[in-house]
């Protein structure tokens, strides 16, 4: 396939960051582009050929969006499967698979798929409703503490939770759900796998991942993982085994828990770019996202390594504040060394939400995060 500067359509369901810094590489190769997502004010409007609004979990507007375009990827999970496996019978390729994603979209699903598939993985009971689990509780198949995970629809801190006693439970949703074993964990590792069609895959340096005490959201990812090299490698077999399981095309990025006794256990998996390989745009010779454009175009795979070390800062809103949204002293964190901001173009702040990131890079790893935490004590995400 002919790929730059021609008729050939590469559609994108989700018009999030994630989308709009996709487009940043089709508009640099001059690939054509069509959007759909639910907002009209979604981020990656501006950047493609054609937007569609349109619900991405109604089967018909799925097929109505892919019809005419050669390859279908995504940007969010949340997307409806039946519809993209019947584009994929027209015809249309679609990467990541559709059951690749069908399996990723439920959390309990994807567990089964990593012991089926001996993944190592903390241990789990699942459960069909909430009262399944209150009933195994009461008969001592499972004791607290534990951590409640939702079946599905479960993302930046939502979905999963510590319970420590009954109290705790008040809280979560009636469904599906998996109880995991709470393991010590010593550090939060990310590896992000890029795999072509023609099986040709790629892995890049492990990342470290900090998260914010109470939102169980990322604070900051730093590049490379502060972790031995015996580790690093040991956490990259694991990611591509995961990535050979599955058999995906396109990036897929594996979270890994580093306990405190020095075991490594698979989280679990993003089948899209992901907010842990933001920092790839700065400090890496290939960017996630020009990765998965070449990957998705069954093109030759970039190099994976750094150029810099990277750390990158997440730009979420502060809590009590929803409205318009203002950043106060962008100007100031502008004069660090290293920084490069990452505004998404959402124009409502509430608390926690992603509205941007940061990415600091330096020769020295230490330095990067020193400036990575003036930057987050000075820039403030606020409503006007």
């Amino acid at each position: 396939m002919g790929s730059f500067s021609n008729k050939h359509k590469i559609g994108i369901l989700g018009g999030g960051q994630l989308g709009k810094m996709l487009l940043t590489i089709t508009q640099k190769w001059d690939i054509y582009t069509k959007v759909m997502d639910p907002s009209l004010l979604a981020p990656a409007r501006i950047a493609c050929n054609i937007f569609i609004q349109g619900d991405l979990m109604d089967y018909d507007s799925v097929i109505e969006f892919g019809k005419d375009v050669d390859i279908l990827t995504i940007e969010i999970e949340n997307v409806n499967t039946e519809a993209l496996a019947f584009l994929e019978m027209q015809g249309v390729k679609v990467y990541p698979q559709s059951s690749v994603l069908k399996t990723i979209q439920n959390k309990c699903r994807q567990k089964e798929f990593y012991k089926k598939n001996f993944i190592p993985t903390a241990t789990f009971c699942l459960f069909k409703t909430k009262a399944a689990l209150i009933d195994a509780l009461a008969c001592r198949k499972i004791s607290f503490p534990f951590v409640w995970k939702s079946e599905s629809m479960g993302y930046d801190g939502f979905g999963v939770k510590i319970i420590n006693s009954n109290k705790d439970l008040k809280g979560v949703n009636e469904g599906a759900c998996m109880a995991e074993d709470l393991v010590n964990i010593d550090k939060e590792i990310g590896v992000i796998i890029c795999r072509s069609p023609k099986g040709e895959t790629v892995c890049y340096p492990c990342v470290e991942m900090e998260f914010h005490p109470t939102a169980n959201q990322v604070e900051y990812v730093l590049s490379p993982a502060r972790i031995s090299p015996e580790i690093s490698e040991k956490a990259k077999e694991i990611a591509l085994k995961v990535s050979d399981a599955f058999q995906h095309v396109g990036i897929l990025a594996v979270e890994i828990f580093l306990t405190s006794e020095g075991e490594l256990l698979i989280n679990e998996v993003a089948p899209r770019p992901h907010n842990s390989g933001h920092y790839s745009i700065e400090a890496s010779y290939t960017s996630q996202f020009e990765q998965h454009i070449r990957s998705i175009l069954d093109l030759p795979l970039g190099n994976t390594q750094n150029k810099l070390a990277g750390v990158m800062v997440n730009l979420v809103g502060k809590e009590g504040h929803t409205g318009p949204v203002n950043y106060k002293n962008i100007e100031h964190i502008l004069a660090f060394e290293g920084v490069n901001p990452h505004i998404y173009g959402k124009k409502e702040t509430r608390p926690f939400r992603k509205m941007g990131h940061i990415t600091i890079v330096n020769k020295d790893l230490a330095l990067a995060r020193k400036t990575a935490e003036q930057v987050k004590k000075t820039i403030e995400v606020i409503s006007e």
